[in-house]
């Protein structure tokens, strides 16, 4: 079988960080598809691997947000062709499977490798060294190329930039579908979100525009929450006490009817803190993960069934990528939809690392690796 070679940002193992290495990249099997990525998005679910607090398999390749260009196929693809410009969605949709023909392409069965990154045939794309690597969510955009399967590629039009486009295959219907599908926001709710990243400002533009009354965000960084009044929060607080106040008096003790958790991970004492923020049917949404060795869930029933409170945990946002991978991007498009403010710095693929501390740092509010400036 022929091969390429790629360059590609690597996990091998906790707390080492990324390694720039260079691999052997298959070509494309049957309803596969080569794509050269030109923008990567970077989201803290990949920090989680280098962290430890994703169960994946190692070593990996990171990135599961992508847009590019198909430079192969595989057999019997359908969806696309060499030369067509797409994004990646880190949830596949078949669109044959149960959860698909359902209506639930975010459970699509065919992203049930997710964190290994083999293929359905039990086989990888990358290796070096007769090491077979994993690409996370079966993806893997931290590389120059990728083989991907063609349930996961959405044809984007010619006039969005790979920048921003890359950010609608997981953080923007993330969050959006947070607030618009999961959540179920209406119009005069009051919405708590925690957490004001590249997931929890999206839900706060998808509160917003749903019709929400207030959209208060919570989060210590006061970098992020000056970004979150330019995404359509009403209001914004360093701590959930200072939230917790203020959503008694403007609800005139009702409370909020939403809390949507968006922190980089949840927590116990943040789950507590948004069951006691929502008031009578109200439902807190959890869309971040939390880490390995801590349980974030653990709530007296009673504090549930008194007033009838919900807690849902919530997969891309519950968005369906063949439809709402697109009407985020018309949306984009009209200007009813802010991407380009999402992007706080553009990386290259040698500054990983640097890219991850400024997350840390609380200096981005969404970092973009461009492995192609000409293209960008």
């Amino acid at each position: 079988m022929a091969t390429i070679t790629t360059r590609a940002a690597v996990a091998h193992s906790p707390h080492q960080g990324w390694e720039l290495t260079e691999l052997q990249l298959d070509d494309p099997k049957e309803h596969e598809v080569r794509i050269k990525l030109v923008a990567s998005g970077l989201c803290h679910s990949d920090h989680h691997i280098t962290e430890g607090d994703a169960p994946v398999r190692l070593p990996i390749v990171g990135g599961h947000e992508g847009a590019g260009i198909v430079e192969s196929v595989g057999p019997n693809v359908r969806r696309v062709k060499p030369g067509d410009r797409v994004v990646l969605s880190y949830i596949p949709a078949c669109g044959a499977c149960r959860p698909c023909s359902t209506g639930h392409q975010n459970m699509c069965v065919k992203g049930l490798n997710a964190g290994t990154g083999m293929f359905l045939d039990g086989t990888y794309r990358f290796h070096r060294d007769g090491e077979d690597y994993g690409g996370f969510c079966s993806l893997g955009t931290f590389s120059e190329y990728a083989v991907v399967s063609e349930w996961a590629v959405v044809p984007l039009p010619g006039h969005i930039p790979f920048t921003v486009a890359s950010l609608v295959g997981c953080g923007v219907p993330t969050g959006w579908g947070s607030a618009v599908y999961a959540a179920g926001v209406r119009a005069g709710d009051t919405v708590v979100i925690f957490g004001a990243g590249g997931v929890g400002s999206n839900a706060v533009q998808g509160a917003r525009f749903a019709g929400a009354k207030d959209v208060i965000v919570i989060d210590p960084v006061e970098f992020k929450r000056e970004n979150a009044l330019t995404f359509g929060a009403t209001q914004t607080f360093a701590t959930a006490q200072e939230a917790h106040d203020f959503v008694v008096s403007s609800t005139w003790g009702q409370l909020a009817d939403h809390a949507i958790m968006t922190p980089n991970a949840v927590t116990e004492e943040m789950v507590n803190a948004a069951v006691m923020m929502t008031g009578k049917g109200g439902k807190v949404t959890i869309t971040a993960v939390g880490h390995l060795t801590e349980k974030a869930v653990h709530v007296h029933a009673g504090m549930l069934i008194g007033y009838q409170r919900q807690i849902r945990g919530a997969l891309f946002g519950d968005c369906n990528p063949l439809y709402d991978i697109p009407r985020l991007l018309r949306l984009y498009d009209s200007g009813d939809l802010k991407l380009d403010e999402l992007v706080s710095r553009t990386y290259s693929l040698d500054q990983v690392n640097e890219a991850y501390d400024d997350l840390v740092a609380g200096r981005n509010i969404r970092g973009v690796i461009v492995h192609d400036p000409a293209l960008a």
